[in-house]
């Protein structure tokens, strides 16, 4: 494939630093967004690669086009695109408020929205692109106590299907990857959430959520990103959410 240009949003930690390592062992050019300055410093620092650390709270209306206009300043036109950055909210659905439920929309369907859109006719323009969304099994199936953040996520599968079909034919691909219970600082709030919660110790809570997947354990970091970079590399895979869960979904 050569080097290609990437934007990874949510880059900071977890299945971001993962995937930006991934893609810059791979000898793309990453740039890297999130809102911690430190973090992406870090971890730009750590890259064999060139990257560019461009710090930016992407729930902000005006921070998809101004995080684009430097990489595109810097380097030219986005090639791949990873929409990683998201968090989750959980409680029951009467105790959701609008507050929750905005935040959950902003980040997980409305960033990526604004994104996608800021970088798709660049792509198209190229006859190249890849842009990948990091969904979630939320995105397939209801759970309890997620509801906001299911219905993001559904949302977010939704965007990249009905936009994998406008731009099929322009050498433009855009899927979603699906993971299970990763093990990253998001599922470790998501422990300790429920442990205060239920007065269960966050070893116990960490074990229930692991034997949700059917292998008996929590997915990797570097497993997700196995899949993103199979959607970087293929021209074939489009329009798709592929789940990384260890069995948990088979479609």
């Amino acid at each position: 494939m050569g080097s290609r240009r990437c934007l990874v949003t949510g880059a900071g930690r977890g299945i971001g630093a993962a995937v930006a390592r991934r893609l810059s062992a791979e000898g793309h050019q990453v740039a890297l967004t999130a809102r911690s300055t430190a973090e992406l410093t870090t971890l730009a620092a750590t890259l064999p690669g060139p990257s560019l650390v461009l710090p930016a709270d992407i729930t902000q209306a005006h921070a998809a086009d101004e995080v684009v206009t430097q990489v595109e300043q810097e380097w030219g036109p986005v090639e791949v695109l990873v929409l990683n950055a998201g968090t989750a909210v959980s409680a029951p659905l009467h105790r959701v408020t609008d507050a929750d439920w905005e935040h959950m929309l902003e980040l997980n369907l409305t960033a990526p929205f604004r994104m996608l859109r800021r970088v798709l006719p660049g792509m198209v323009a190229q006859g190249f692109g890849r842009a990948v969304a990091v969904a979630s099994t939320a995105a397939k199936r209801g759970e309890p106590y997620v509801s906001a953040y299911t219905a993001s996520k559904h949302g977010l599968l939704g965007l990249v299907r009905s936009t994998a079909q406008e731009v099929a034919k322009t050498g433009v691909t855009v899927n979603a990857v699906c993971p299970g219970y990763v093990d990253t600082p998001m599922t470790d709030v998501s422990v300790a959430r429920i442990s205060e919660r239920t007065g269960r110790p966050q070893a116990e809570v960490r074990a229930g959520l692991a034997a949700q997947q059917p292998i008996g354990r929590l997915i990797t970091v570097d497993e997700v990103a196995d899949a993103v970079l199979l959607c970087v590399a293929s021209a074939a895979i489009t329009g798709q959410g592929i789940n990384v869960d260890g069995g948990a979904i088979q479609s």
